[in-house]
């Protein structure tokens, strides 16, 4: 979608859950929550970050790129810090692929690791909401429960029906507008078919990090008086986050907050405190963001210096 519309949307929806929500049930939900409690959520944001440089570094690294542990640090910081700038965290990925091309000239090796990233996220992500629905169907009253696990164990079937067909689909086929980005993932998956111990390696670590901040938003949760099963933030979580993923609105604002307030009304938690907990978590996305930046700045300006006998060299040698 184009800027404008995306900005339209989050602001509209924005004024909507202004005028729905009752402030004082929120202002009462917020007061609840431990000072203490938000920066232990926070620092555990910045350990899951800190996983995810490694999980992209391998993928970046499978294509030979040869990336350093502090140059990617410094590449993925600057693409969390985008995402609190740039219209969506597509924009934080591409920021984040540019600058490790800079560090290893291989371009192809940065973007696919990018795209191998992200699949495994979706895919762990998937995973959580289908093991979370299955489970949680239990804790809604009535048909509901069992509506909720047939709907999810039909949905899983008509991927696994789908995904052939469409990984064996022509890319002329495809509309020339998406053909690049499709070519793109299809390499990304024959990569990851071609190596099956990094393709479980960093799926293990996409879990575990998308598990810690189910657990992390749980805690928010409970602080502020959302009391539901575990399994039930399983499910509401990774498809408030796969919402928020969307291009339809700026960095998914408001879709996230409406899509987790929504999923959890069916299991008696109030809207206005749903909306509250999802809010929560945009601050420590904030605070995390703005660490990002500050890393990234911190390493950019503490970069060593390459000695001029050894530019003038590599100089000399080019000029030959």
């Amino acid at each position: 979608m184009k800027l404008w519309l995306r900005v339209t949307i989050s602001l509209g929806l924005l004024g909507l859950l202004v005028m729905l929500v009752p402030w004082a049930e929120a202002r009462d939900a917020v007061r609840r929550l431990p000072p203490s409690l938000w920066v232990f959520v926070w620092l555990g944001f910045i350990a899951g970050h800190a996983l995810s440089v490694i999980k992209w570094r391998l993928f970046v690294n499978a294509g030979h790129a040869h990336l350093g542990f502090r140059d990617a640090v410094q590449c993925y910081s600057a693409g969390l810090f985008a995402n609190l700038c740039l219209p969506s965290i597509v924009g934080g990925d591409v920021l984040r692929a540019v600058l490790a091309t800079r560090f290893t000239r291989r371009p192809e090796a940065a973007f696919l690791g990018g795209v191998l990233d992200r699949l495994t996220d979706m895919l762990g992500l998937s995973l959580l909401v289908g093991i979370g629905g299955l489970v949680a169907g239990g804790a809604l009253p009535g048909w509901w429960g069992q509506a909720l696990q047939v709907g999810l164990l039909v949905g899983m079937g008509m991927i696994g029906l789908s995904l052939p067909l469409i990984l064996r689909r022509p890319l002329a086929r495809w509309p020339r507008k998406f053909r690049r980005q499709i070519g793109r993932g299809l390499v990304a998956v024959r990569r990851l078919a071609r190596n099956p111990g990094t393709a479980a390696l960093a799926l293990s670590l996409s879990l575990a990090i998308q598990s810690s901040f189910v657990l992390l938003n749980r805690g928010l949760g409970e602080a502020i008086g959302i009391q539901v099963p575990l399994a039930v933030w399983f499910l509401v979580w990774p498809l408030a986050k796969v919402a928020s993923l969307m291009p339809i609105s700026l960095g998914g604002l408001a879709v996230r907050e409406a899509t987790l307030a929504t999923l959890l009304v069916p299991f008696g938690v109030p809207f206005a405190v749903g909306i509250v907990c999802s809010l929560l978590w945009q601050t420590v996305l904030i605070a995390g963001g703005l660490v990002g930046g500050l890393t990234w700045l911190v390493l950019d300006r503490t970069r060593p210096v390459q000695p001029v006998l050894e530019r003038n060299s590599a100089t000399v040698t080019g000029h030959a």
